[in-house]
C-alpha cells in the first residue's frame, strides 16, 4: 500500500482574508492567532502589525476597503473561543450570512467586514508556518499554493519526493486538479522527458496495448506505420495514468512488466524495449476495494503507488477560494479588471462545488462574460448559487442589546427551544469575553438583572473568573 503524506500538527486558530470585493486581484493572507489576545480591524493602507497594548497581545489588520470603518470591530480571545465584537462601525458585520454586532465564531465561520471577506479556522498548519503570510510568500508554485495547512503539508511531501523515482497516486473527486498536480510533480522532478497524460478509461479496449506500448508497421490491420506508444513517448519523463482503475486485466499485467523490468514489448515486436518513466496515477475509484474484489492486481497496486496524496474537495478548502479565483480570473479574458459584488462572493463561498475547481472555472468564465459593467453580481451566477442580498444593519450596541442579529435575506424561521438555549449561551460567552467577566456590564447589555445573569451562568456551567484577564 502507498505511504500517506504525513499529517499536519494539531489545530491552531487562524484568520484568512479571502478577498476584497472591490479589489479581487489583491492577495489573500493568513494570520495565525496562537499568540494573539485580540485582532483589530480597520480601513487603511494594507498592513499587518503585532504589538503589546495594555498587556494584551494585539494583531492589527488594515485593509484598503472603502466600505470598512476606520475602527471596524475586533476579535477577542475568550476561554470558550473567539468572539467578533463590532459595536460602533457604520456598516456592521455579517457572520455566516447573518448581520450581527457580536458573535461567537465557529470553525469555518465566514466574516464580512465592509466588502472584505474573512474565514476563521481552527485547523492544522504546515510545519514552520509563518505567523502572517500572503500569496507572494506561499511556496510550491501556482498549482501547489494553498492556505490549507493539511494540504500544504501534503504538497511539501510531494515536493520532497519529486526528484526521486517514487510513484505517486493522486486521489480526489472530479475537478480537484489531479492532472495539474501531476504536471507540477513533473516540473519539480527535473526530468528532461515529456509529461504524457493517459486517460485509461478512454482507451479503445481492442487497441489499448498498441496505444500504450506502441506497435510496428503491419502488426495489425490499420497499423500503417510504426508508433512509439504513450509509454515510450514519456521516456525520460512522467507518465500520468488518469483513472488507472479502469485498466483492463490484460493491460494491468503488461504494466507490471513496465514497473518490474523498466521495459515494454510493442505489438508485433518480439523483443523488449527499455524505458525510463516516472509513474503518477489518479483515480476516483477505491483501488483497495478493487484489489479485494480481484478487479485490480494486488502486485501492480503494491508496485505502482509509493506515495498517496488525497486532494480535498473545494468545499473543504474555502480558505483558498480567493487564491483560486484570482488564478482563474487571470486566465479569463477581461478577468483581471473584474470586481465582485458581496452577494456574488458570498454565494461562491457558500456553494458546495460538486465539480470542484473545474466548476468554479466554468462559473467564473460565464460570469465575466455577463458582467458588462465590470462587476460580477449574484444574478450573473447559476441559479443554484443565488441567494437574496443582505438587508438592514443592527444599530450600534449603545442603542440596542448586543444580541441583535438579523438574517441575510428572509427572516430566519422560529428557533426551537434548544436552539434558543444555544443562542443564549453564545450571547453570554460573547458578552463575558468582550466585558472580561464583568457581570454588571453583561446584565446591562442584556437589559436584565445581575441575579438572572448568574442563574444563566450556573445553568450553562460558565465560570466568570475564566473570562477575567
Amino acid at each position: 500500500m502507498g505511504a500517506e503524506a504525513s499529517p499536519a500538527a494539531s489545530a491552531r486558530p487562524q484568520l484568512v482574508l479571502i478577498a476584497i470585493c472591490d479589489l479581487p486581484q489583491a492577495p489573500s493572507s493568513r494570520h495565525l492567532l496562537d499568540d494573539v489576545d485580540e485582532v483589530r480591524f480597520g480601513r487603511g493602507e494594507r498592513s499587518v502589525a503585532r504589538s503589546q497594548i495594555d498587556g494584551q497581545r494585539v494583531l492589527e489588520l488594515r485593509v484598503p476597503d472603502r466600505r470598512m470603518s476606520a475602527d471596524h470591530g475586533r476579535l477577542v480571545r475568550g476561554p470558550s473561543g473567539w468572539v467578533l465584537d463590532d459595536p460602533n462601525s457604520k456598516n456592521g458585520a455579517v457572520v455566516d450570512g447573518t448581520v450581527t454586532r457580536r458573535s461567537v465564531l465557529d470553525d469555518g465561520a465566514v466574516v464580512e467586514l465592509g466588502h472584505s471577506f474573512f474565514v476563521f479556522r481552527e485547523a492544522p498548519v504546515e510545519a514552520h508556518a509563518a505567523a502572517d503570510v500572503d500569496d507572494g510568500a506561499l511556496t510550491g508554485g501556482a498549482t501547489l499554493q494553498t492556505y490549507d495547512g493539511a494540504l500544504a503539508e501534503q504538497f511539501a511531501t510531494l515536493a520532497r519526493i519529486a526528484p526521486t523515482e517514487v510513484s505517486v497516486l493522486l486521489q480526489g473527486e472530479t475537478g480537484t486538479g489531479k492532472e495539474l498536480v501531476a504536471r507540477a510533480l513533473h516540473d519539480l522532478s527535473g526530468r528532461r522527458g515529456a509529461f504524457v497524460a493517459v486517460n485509461c478509461g478512454a482507451l479503445p479496449p481492442s487497441l489499448i496495448e498498441a496505444e500504450l506500448f506502441g506497435h510496428r508497421r503491419g502488426a495489425f490491420t490499420g497499423a500503417v506505420g510504426e508508433r512509439l506508444g504513450l509509454v515510450r513517448s514519456a521516456d525520460g519523463g512522467t507518465l500520468f495514468l488518469d483513472e488507472v482503475g479502469e485498466l483492463p486485466a490484460a493491460s494491468q499485467a503488461a504494466f507490471l512488466r513496465v514497473l518490474q523490468e523498466r521495459e515494454v514489448v510493442p505489438v508485433g515486436v518480439d523483443h523488449p524495449v527499455k524505458v525510463d518513466v516516472r509513474l503518477c496515477a489518479a483515480t476516483l475509484r477505491d483501488l483497495e476495494a478493487l484489489v479485494d474484489s480481484g478487479q485490480f492486481r494486488r502486485d501492480l497496486y503494491a508496485r505502482l503507488f509509493g506515495l498517496t496524496l488525497v486532494l480535498p474537495p473545494l468545499r473543504e478548502r474555502r480558505v483558498d477560494l480567493g487564491l483560486l479565483t484570482r488564478r482563474l480570473l487571470a486566465r479569463i479574458p477581461g478577468g483581471t479588471s473584474i470586481r465582485l459584488a458581496p452577494s456574488a462572493l458570498r454565494a461562491l463561498l457558500r456553494h458546495d462545488w460538486a465539480l470542484n475547481i473545474r466548476e468554479l472555472e466554468k462559473v467564473l468564465t460565464t460570469a465575466v462574460a455577463l458582467a458588462t459593467e465590470g462587476a460580477i453580481e449574484a444574478t450573473h451566477l447559476p441559479e443554484a448559487l443565488r441567494r437574496p442580498p443582505p438587508t438592514t444593519i443592527p444599530p450600534p450596541a449603545a442603542a440596542a442589546p448586543a444580541a441583535v442579529a438579523l438574517a441575510v435575506g428572509a427572516p430566519p424561521p422560529p428557533a426551537a427551544p434548544r436552539d434558543r438555549q444555544d443562542e443564549l449561551r453564545d450571547q453570554l460567552v460573547g458578552l463575558l469575553t468582550v466585558h472580561e467577566g464583568n457581570v454588571v456590564a453583561v446584565s446591562r447589555a442584556l437589559n436584565t438583572r445581575r441575579a438572572q445573569v448568574y442563574r444563566w451562568l450556573r445553568r450553562f456551567g460558565l465560570e466568570v473568573k475564566a473570562f477575567r484577564r
